[in-house]
């Protein structure tokens, strides 16, 4: 029992590493070059091939050129040829990413043609197969899948093998031309012009940047252990073609070499009897392609092979996908006048060549174009005039915004040729009257027609203007103002013109006639006081007529008209008044007069006009005014030299303020105010009078007295402290010995205490209210 489970496990195994087996592409490497080429490569009666050769790995490992079937894998070329930069029986799958780095051989040496082709790159290790052939037909086509193990980490963005497919007329010295290049462009395939974004990398110890994607739509993948092919990636199918010259002699170099380093080898597959000979008719007309026919064109589809030589068949695709021959067409041209996709089959004559080409063809939708007029004014009668030919760039081409305008010509065959166009169509003086001029007119395919423009020279006319006058409305009267051309021009000009007329105004006719310099509609007068300017009637690209207007700014600046102030007292009247002599008066109370009569202060005003219906305001501020009333005096006293009177009032006046009745000041405040009785007033400063007379008292003490008997300054008092509430007065030496009491009776003190005379010296006293305010200080007995 354990011995037939081991044997089905063997079975087992065997048919998974036959399966694994059979996923991978298999090398053969003992075909010779000729018969890769004639057996392998090549599958037409319509080429001819001769001298065969091929070099490559020298060493024993085996050859680097060979054919490959792909068995079951899903490789996507079931058969063809493999050029390797090492042994090709290395290109077997699985990928083995341990054992990509390969190997370098220093015999083995590179190939200068490659290294010309890829701008004089340095090249190893060189693979190459080449032969002579002869194309029946003008193009040659074939299919390949460049492949390498340089797609890993960052060496896409540093290194490449190269390849190329190299071809010239045979027995010439002409240039290689390379085929293995990317599509519509001279750019060689490799892994560093086809990979993927790739991040920056460490790599034993150091790190490398990395790249952005370049040309990614035709990179195919990264391989696993899974993959047919034993290279870390590669590229989508490609596809390598050129015209040729049928029955000429060419010779074709396929090569494939390593960098300088050796390493990582690279591989081309090329894929199985897909080098054929084709009718190539170019590339497909189509919306897609950005080239598809123009309606109503002729599009001639011709093989370049001979009538003589070769029988012709021509083919139309149905609605089912089916090509169906086109009868009697047997020339080796045909004429396409319809949309639709076209093959054709060339016979060469007693021979089995049969060479095919296809073609898809599109038509763009036809360009409709509108012949018109464009009428211009005259400003001489002569009936040449200045066009403006870009106004009807719209109208030719009916308003369609995806056509193109390309130009105007003065003939149809300029038009068509896309020569002599008019170089400054906006300012073109035509040659005679009722001139034609041809608009070319192109879609985004290049495709065109041609609109007719008759220049024509209007008749018609606008009547004279009188002329339109405004004032000069700001503080500075020098003759310059704006106008707003719209609301006070237009109307006039346009009274009874057609109501379709759109009007623009300009400083001169010759920028009226070209449309050039217009003026804002807020346009203020660069003449002063009168100016003209042009206003120039439009229906739409058509000129009307152009008529000139003078523009007038009368001024108004009467004298003395400045603002003014009045003050009114309070009860009284006043009046205010302008000059006469103007044409109207309007004050803001409704009066009509020259003056106005108020008693309540405010805001007033008057508004004159002049002859012309010019006007000027006068404002007038009206303030009240009034006698004050002193309410109050806070007086400080008793301070000497600080003695003050603060001065409390009401009164909507402006007022200046007096203690004495002469001296007037304007801050109610008085400082250094000596003692004594004072009547204060305050008086209107705007004439409305004075104030009520108010009493007050300014009260102090003597600094020093001299009590020597000469009956001046003999007693100590406080002048006019009688005025005052009761009091004492209470006198101490500076020892604070009291010496002496005395109240409002008293008469003063003469230095004297118990009968004695006291020495000249420093004295105290303090002065006491019956009201509770307290005085201190100090006086000196002089002797």
């Amino acid at each position: 029992m354990n011995f037939i489970k081991r044997l089905l496990l063997v079975c087992f195994l065997c048919l998974i590493s036959t399966k694994i087996k059979a996923q991978n592409i298999t090398v053969d490497d003992s075909k010779t070059a000729e018969s890769l080429v004639k057996n392998v490569l090549i599958n037409s009666s319509c080429i001819n091939i001769a001298t065969v050769q091929a070099s490559g790995n020298p060493a024993s490992t085996g050859a680097s050129y060979a054919s490959f079937s792909s068995g079951t894998s899903g490789f996507p070329f079931s058969t063809g040829i493999v050029l390797s930069t090492s042994a090709s029986k290395n290109a077997q799958g699985p990928y083995i990413e341990a054992d990509s780095k390969g190997f370098t051989n220093s015999q083995w040496k590179g190939d200068n043609d490659l290294n010309k082709a890829l701008n004089n790159a340095v090249s190893t290790q060189a693979t190459v197969l080449e032969f002579d052939f002869v194309a029946l037909t003008n193009s040659i086509s074939f299919n390949y899948i460049f492949a390498s193990n340089e797609y890993q980490t960052y060496y896409p963005c540093v290194y490449s093998d190269g390849f190329a497919f190299l071809i010239k007329e045979a027995g010439t010295t002409e240039d290689y031309k390379n085929l293995a290049v990317l599509p519509d462009s001279t750019v060689p395939v490799a892994s560093t012009t086809v990979h993927t974004k790739i991040d920056p990398v460490i790599v034993s110890g150091q790190s490398f940047d990395g790249c952005e994607a370049i040309n990614e739509n035709f990179f195919n993948g990264y391989n696993t252990e899974l993959s047919p092919i034993n290279y870390a990636g590669q590229t989508t199918v490609m596809n390598a073609r050129t015209n040729v010259i049928p029955n000429r002699t060419y010779h074709l170099k396929l090569v494939i070499a390593d960098d300088p380093t050796g390493q990582f080898n690279s591989a081309v597959f090329i894929q199985g009897g897909s080098f054929v000979s084709l009718v190539d008719f170019g590339a497909d007309r189509t919306l897609a392609n950005n080239n598809p026919a123009c309606f109503g064109e002729t599009i001639t589809l011709n093989t370049q092979l001979d009538n003589i030589q070769y029988d012709f068949k021509w083919f139309k695709q149905d609605a089912t996908n089916n090509y169906v021959e086109i009868p009697s067409q047997v020339s080796s041209t045909y004429n396409v006048q319809s949309a639709g996709n076209y093959k054709v089959e060339a016979t060469l004559k007693g021979t089995s060549c049969v060479s095919t080409g296809q073609i898809k063809i599109e038509y763009a939708t036809e360009i409709t174009s509108a012949n018109t007029s464009l009428l211009q004014c005259d400003d001489d009668t002569d009936g040449i005039t200045i066009f403006n030919l870009t106004k009807v760039n719209e109208i030719v081409k009916n308003n369609a915004s995806e056509i193109l305008n390309k130009g105007y010509y003065e003939s149809l065959a300029d038009a068509q040729s896309k020569t002599n166009p008019i170089l400054k169509p906006e300012q073109y003086t035509n040659k005679t009257l009722d001139q034609i001029v041809f608009a070319r007119i192109e879609n985004q395919y290049g495709c065109f027609t041609a609109a007719e423009v008759t220049l024509k020279v209007s008749n018609t006319t606008i009547p004279d203007q009188n002329p339109i006058a405004t004032c000069d409305g700001d503080d500075k009267q020098d003759g310059l103002y704006q106008f707003d051309l719209a609301a006070e021009v237009t109307p006039q000009v346009s009274t009874g013109l057609p109501a379709t007329l759109v009007f623009n105004y300009y400083l001169n006719t010759n920028d009226a006639l070209n449309d050039a310099n217009k003026l804002p509609n807020i346009f203020k007068n660069t003449v002063a006081f009168s100016q003209i300017i042009y206003a120039k009637a439009t229906n739409g690209a058509d000129c009307f007529d152009i008529v000139p207007i003078t523009l007038v700014v009368n001024t108004f600046d009467p004298p003395d008209f400045q603002d003014e102030t009045k003050f009114l007292c309070k009860g009284d009247e006043i009046t205010l008044n302008v000059a006469n002599g103007f044409a109207s008066y309007l004050w803001n109370t409704g009066s009509t007069d020259t003056f106005i009569e108020v008693n309540v202060a405010g805001d007033y005003s008057v508004v004159v006009t002049d002859a012309n219906g010019c006007q000027k305001t006068k404002k007038f501020k009206v303030i009240l005014s009034e006698p004050a009333l002193i309410t109050e005096a806070i007086i400080k006293d008793f301070s000497g030299i600080d003695n003050s009177v603060l001065l409390q009032y009401s009164g909507v006046g402006n007022y200046e303020f007096s203690l004495d009745g002469n001296v007037f000041q304007n801050d109610p405040l008085f400082t250094g105010v000596k003692a004594g009785i004072y009547n204060a007033i305050a008086r209107d400063k705007n004439g409305c009078g004075l104030s009520n007379s108010f009493l007050l008292y300014v009260v102090d003490y003597p600094r020093f007295f001299t009590p020597n008997g000469d009956g001046y300054n003999d007693l100590w008092f406080i002048t006019n402290i009688d005025h005052l509430p009761d009091y004492k007065i209470y006198i101490f030496d500076r020892y604070g010995k009291f010496l002496k009491q005395m109240d409002q009776n008293s008469i003063g003190w003469n230095g004297i205490y118990n009968s004695q005379q006291l020495p000249a010296d420093d004295y105290w006293f303090t002065l006491q209210f019956v009201d509770g305010k307290n005085v201190k200080g100090h006086f000196s007995l002089k002797r």
